[in-house]
């Protein structure tokens, strides 16, 4: 697929602690240029609910506000949405039908019809279907068949795992994204966007379970011989964390998460015995001090709950240590404690390994984006290029809108010429050097500006 066939896929990750927005093309190399980059904190969602439409809403525009600023030329109008929350639910479903015409070979739009026909399932009041995956198809008496087009017979079927959530949750997800001037190409499970920008199809075939740990909920999704056998959200994450050193230790918020991202381990048998932290005290009042040893220890109690409720799932499942080869992969913002590999290990007697999602980037992204915290948005992005490649939904090949300014430097009136970026590479290979760098610069800078500000 070359450049200029491209659409641009946005992706948006409402999350707990920070929303995230991030705007991708695929390159001639299927690999995913990053065209735009914004986040901000976020604090109108608890435990990945939107419960502030308010809030919400200021906080997709400041990230939204954020990625023009790193590209003033992007113009996003559709995003790819990730959902979670402890709302979420998944099911197993078989469904079968009867073909009007035997002879002749299995179309796309059959299994189309097969996958729709799951939405009629009976799920309980109140709840929405979320989305319908395929897990392995059969025809007539043949099983296990990964892509039935082209196969003959009287009957396809397949199981299914559906995916649903409650519908007001969905409702002010949607509205949230609307009233911030976008629409929602679609929603998508967090666990399995962040699974496809961590997971190779090797991981796949052997056995994984993708935890992602975010801010409000830490989300799970296991893959067994190329199957999606399951998924859980599981509704603790890094800010319970955070909550835990501030009850426990008698500390502010803010002091609480400066503590666990600089000092924390999630094992305390590794944390030093002799090192404490010095905190300030509030007007007047004596400096307080704080063992790392204790402070590990309240990490590592809600951590191990965490990795026990993924042990939980995985009995439910019948993957036992045996079963995945692939081991764990641990994602997201919370991913990044210190010695998390080593308890996860230790809690589920398998093998463990950080996922960042620079797999599927192309190399001239910025450092930033390789953070396991992006995982989510990068997979968003990946979601929305599977459903243009498998022509699931209408996509606009939109070039970048070009806006050029009235006062512009030498530099810049050579990379906001009139040729879209989408021009082919040939074309405008000087000039597109020169926009990456531009771009990269943008970001680093507000990046710069956004670390002054962080509590050391």
């Amino acid at each position: 697929m070359s450049l200029n066939e491209s659409p641009i896929i946005v992706g948006l990750d409402i999350g707990t602690t920070k929303i995230a927005a991030i705007a991708g093309r695929k390159n001639e190399f299927g690999k995913l240029e990053i065209l735009g980059f914004g986040r901000a904190n976020s604090s109108g969602v608890q435990h990945g609910q939107v419960l502030n439409i308010d809030q919400t809403i200021k906080a997709i525009q400041q990230a939204l506000a954020n990625c023009y600023e790193s590209n003033p030329d992007l113009e996003v109008k559709e995003v790819y949405v990730g959902i979670a929350g402890h709302h979420i639910k998944s099911l197993q479903t078989r469904g079968d039908m009867v073909r009007q015409e035997p002879d002749n070979e299995i179309q796309g739009w059959e299994i189309d019809q097969l996958v729709n026909n799951q939405r009629k399932t009976f799920i309980p009041a109140g709840d929405q279907i979320i989305d319908v995956i395929p897990q392995d198809f059969h025809v007539d008496n043949i099983q296990n068949i990964k892509d039935p087009v082209g196969f003959n017979g009287v009957k396809v079927g397949a199981n299914f795992h559906i995916i649903t959530g409650d519908r007001n949750a969905i409702r002010n997800i949607n509205r949230a994204v609307e009233r911030s001037g976008l629409s929602t190409k679609d929603l998508v499970l967090q666990p399995l966007a962040s699974a496809s920008a961590v997971m190779s199809e090797i991981d796949m075939e052997a056995g994984v379970a993708i935890l992602d740990i975010g801010g409000g909920t830490s989300d799970l999704a296991v893959f067994y011989e190329g199957i999606l056998k399951h998924t859980a959200v599981i509704p603790f994450g890094g800010e319970n964390i955070t909550n835990d050193i501030r009850l426990g230790l008698g500390v502010l918020k803010s002091q609480a998460e400066a503590m666990k991202v600089q000092f924390g381990s999630a094992l305390a048998d590794e944390a030093k015995a002799n090192a404490y932290i010095t905190i300030p005290g509030l007007k007047g009042m004596p400096a307080k001090e704080i063992s790392v040893k204790n402070l590990a220890q309240v990490i590592q109690a809600r951590m191990s709950e965490i990795l026990d409720f993924v042990s939980y799932h995985l009995k439910q499942v019948g993957l036992d240590s045996r079963a995945l080869n692939g081991g764990v992969i641990l994602t997201g913002g919370g991913s990044q404690l210190k010695h998390l590999i080593q308890l996860t290990e230790y809690t589920t007697g398998l093998n463990a390994r950080i996922g960042l999602p620079n797999e599927h980037l192309a190399p001239n992204h910025i450092e930033e984006l390789k953070k396991p915290m992006y995982s989510t948005c990068i997979g968003l992005i990946l979601k929305g290029y599977n459903d243009y490649e498998h022509h699931n939904k209408d996509f606009q090949l939109a070039f970048v809108k070009v806006n050029v300014p009235s006062v512009l430097t030498k530099q810049e009136e050579e990379v906001k010429m009139e040729v879209p970026v989408a021009a082919p590479a040939v074309n405008v290979a000087n000039r597109k050097n020169k926009f990456w760098n531009m771009f990269k610069d943008n970001l680093i800078d507000m990046f710069k500006e956004e670390e002054d500000h962080i509590i050391k």
